[in-house]
């Protein structure tokens, strides 16, 4: 898979905000088989908590395209260690589901809402053991970012883009990370971190979109 340089990538700003989504047939590529079955009931979805992340894009040194994830410290909570997408739970403070995501991406990594330009809102994911419902966006920076992150951020993990579409980062683990239960999880290994549930279900959709474009 070949690298993308970050201005062909920008370029595709227009067909990302007016593609149609793959939404759960997308998801799904990367949903654990424990929970293909289990499709919520609305009234579980309008009582979950609200939390929002954003999906930035950005070019590195070399003009290439990448994502920021970020890696999670060991705590006493659902999602300790975890890889993730900057951020977090909606604040009564908070205009809406976007504003969640920047504020939150600006608390974690330490890039202003100025230096992004939110692309669009994809598809929603629900996470049982921590009962939220995750907005994702994707955003797209037009300048090399420098990172800050906060103590909520253990690491900074830059993917490049050729690595999303290309599936031999994709694999298949029979054990669940957090238990002893035997099931099929799919997952992602960026950096030699195990990227799966939620943030795999989010990078599924967003890797079946840009194949449709690139």
């Amino acid at each position: 898979m070949q690298t993308m340089q970050h201005s062909t990538f920008r370029n595709l700003k227009n067909l990302l905000k007016s593609t149609q989504l793959g939404g759960a047939e997308d998801q799904k590529l990367m949903v654990p088989s424990e929970r293909r079955v289990l499709t919520p009931k609305q009234a579980v979805l309008d009582e979950a908590k609200k939390a929002a992340v954003l999906a930035l894009f950005y070019p590195n040194k070399n003009g290439e395209t990448c994502l920021v994830l970020t890696l999670r410290p060991n705590y006493s909570g659902t999602h300790s260690a975890q890889v993730s997408f900057p951020g977090g739970k909606h604040e009564k403070e908070d205009t809406d589901l976007k504003e969640t995501a920047l504020r939150e991406t600006f608390e974690e990594i330490g890039i202003e809402p100025t230096e992004i330009e939110t692309i669009r809102e994809i598809t929603d994911v629900y996470i049982p053991p921590s009962n939220f419902l995750v907005t994702p966006y994707i955003g797209i920076a037009k300048n090399k970012l420098e990172f800050i992150k906060n103590h909520e951020v253990e690491k900074i993990i830059e993917v490049p883009l050729k690595n999303i579409l290309d599936d031999s980062f994709v694999f298949l683990n029979t054990k669940h990370p957090h238990s002893s239960k035997k099931t099929q999880v799919p997952y992602f290994n960026f950096d030699n971190h195990m990227v799966w549930g939620a943030t795999a279900i989010i990078i599924s959709e967003i890797k079946e979109l840009l194949k449709r474009l690139i």
